[in-house]
């Protein structure tokens, strides 16, 4: 007879906020029950590869959480896809204006992406 071999699913909840609100949230987890996994590391550590070209990485990134391609960016930013390419290569910079379209096509602060 076959036993069960996968392990329960544990969920995970990454929040963000000011420092202030956040120390009040470890607070109340803390009253749950909860703890703060220790066994993370920073991303920086385990990707090394994108140290120096962390807002190239999230422009992709976020396009591909949105389940974007390039050309449909194009299209909801008026951004030719020529420009987004270059943009998440690093060949080309992300402009003020630029990254205000981006982040409101995008659904996140367009200040991440400067």
């Amino acid at each position: 007879m076959q036993s069960l071999t996968k392990k329960r699913p544990t969920d995970v909840a990454r929040f963000v906020g000011s420092a202030r609100k956040l120390r009040e949230l470890r607070r109340y987890a803390a009253t749950l029950g909860l703890t703060e996994s220790q066994n993370s590391i920073p991303w920086r550590e385990a990707f090394p590869e994108f140290i120096g070209n962390e807002v190239e990485t999230m422009l992709s990134g976020y396009r591909h959480r949105e389940g974007l391609t390039q050309v449909e960016l194009s299209r909801a930013t008026g951004i030719p896809q020529r420009h987004i390419s270059e943009m998440e290569n690093g060949k080309r910079i992300i402009g003020k204006e630029s990254a205000r379209k981006l982040g409101a096509a995008l659904n996140c602060d367009y200040r991440t992406l400067l």
